[in-house]
């Protein structure tokens, strides 16, 4: 009886050796898919490493926070679509923008607020997504056009597109992520999946800023804030979230899912949640590899 104990014992710290090895390889396959997703340009590719970065939401949450000065501490800021920093944020959200992740359809708004977010930023890159058919080369692309018109206007201006071909592959990383398919769900990859997944590439640790937890709004007690800091009489997050988790007519965003992507990410990468502060529970001393997506390195296409 002894022997069939230590026996047993032996298997088990076996199976754990072997878990171990199988989410090391899982983790490194899932960086290469970070690294692969490389940008089309109007001018050079961006060349950017920063040790760290402050990625700043766009929520409520930063609201009466006081963290601009420490985001502007960072070496690298970066935000998304047409999130001010005037106008009085910038005690909440800091000043700086190295980097600028922008939707197609914050287009007109980003073009609106041109002379606070282009004039005034010329050392800030820009990174414009949106589907093929309004980033077209043919003169039938109405974001690349405008991009294009831009760039001529202020040609300091350091502007990219994510070509089609990445575009796919973000598609592909979320499905390998959250086995959903997001084409079939009828739903759009957030601005927010962008973000984060180009900062794991530009960056050595990633302090995001305004990010709630992904069971925070199923919370009975959850602080309500706008779901943009800069439109106080804006939607509710949570209300938004769970709406668009909930969708399945339309257009929707996922953005719980993504959340949930998110913490598991930051128990591999140096990812770090502030205002609220919060850090991913560890895992299950007794979870396996069951249901875990596998992923394999993407070969990056040229454009």
């Amino acid at each position: 009886m002894q022997c069939t104990c230590v026996e047993a014992s032996a298997f088990v710290m076996f199976l754990h050796i072997i878990i171990q090895v199988f989410l090391l390889i899982y983790h490194c396959c899932i960086f290469s898919l970070f690294t692969s997703l490389l940008f089309s340009s109007i001018n050079q590719p961006p060349r950017m490493h920063c040790q760290t970065c402050a990625l700043v939401t766009s929520s409520g949450h930063l609201s009466g926070g006081s963290r601009g000065e420490e985001i502007d501490r960072a070496e690298c800021v970066i935000r998304m679509n047409d999130a001010p920093t005037a106008r009085g944020y910038a005690r909440d959200v800091g000043r700086r923008t190295s980097l600028r992740v922008i939707a197609h359809s914050s287009m007109q708004r980003v073009l609106r607020s041109r002379h606070e977010l282009l004039n005034a930023s010329q050392d800030t890159v820009f990174i414009f997504w949106g589907p093929s058919s309004y980033m077209r080369r043919d003169g039938k692309g109405l974001v690349y056009n405008n991009l294009r018109l831009m760039n001529q206007v202020l040609p300091k201006l350091k502007v990219y597109i994510i070509s089609w071909q990445k575009m796919l592959q973000f598609d592909e990383l979320f499905k390998k992520e959250t086995g959903k398919d997001r084409r079939i769900s009828n739903s759009w990859l957030s601005t927010g999946w962008f973000t984060m997944t180009i900062a794991l590439e530009l960056c050595d640790r990633i302090n995001v800023y305004g990010m709630v937890a992904p069971d925070f709004c199923r919370e009975p007690q959850h602080h309500s804030v706008p779901y943009h800091y800069y439109e106080p009489r804006g939607p509710d997050e949570c209300a938004m979230y769970i709406s668009h988790e909930r969708g399945r007519r339309g257009s929707h965003h996922r953005f719980i899912t993504e959340k949930r992507v998110f913490a598991k990410w930051a128990r591999t990468f140096d990812i770090h949640f502030y205002q609220p502060d919060w850090s991913p529970p560890p895992l299950p001393a007794n979870q396996t590899l069951e249901g875990t997506v596998t992923a394999a390195p993407l070969v990056p296409q040229k454009t």
